[in-house]
């Protein structure tokens, strides 16, 4: 099993930032990709960004590109998604994801953290 632990949500105002990070431990030693979903509310789960875990390549919804960087931090396992530039449109609860193989089955998911944008 893998648990992974968000941070870093909170409100902030348009043309604002925020860092969220997630931190996965338990069966972590092969770890595939890491990544970021939103969810809006009334809205279906959307891709924002990933991380492959051995090359650190990185891909980024269009939603996301230029505005957020997705990277892998100095601690074993952890991820973190910087976020500039922040639009009411990117209010949505933030999901990590971790994905151990590619393969299903092997996903993973945190609870979840609430990112607000105010106008």
């Amino acid at each position: 099993q893998v648990q992974l632990v968000e941070s870093g949500g909170g409100l902030v105002q348009a043309g604002g930032s925020l860092r969220l990070s997630c931190a996965a431990s338990g069966r972590t030693f092969s770890m595939y990709t890491m990544g970021w979903f939103r969810q809006a509310p009334g809205k279906e789960r959307e891709f924002v960004a990933t991380i492959r875990w051995s090359s650190g390549s990185t891909y980024y919804a269009d939603s996301a590109k230029g505005r957020f960087t997705i990277s892998r931090g100095n601690t074993q396992n952890t991820v973190h998604l910087q976020m500039n530039s922040l639009s009411p449109e990117d209010t949505a609860v933030y999901y990590c994801l971790a994905d151990l193989s590619g393969a299903a089955g092997t996903q993973y998911w945190g609870q979840g953290t609430q990112v607000t944008v105010s106008s």
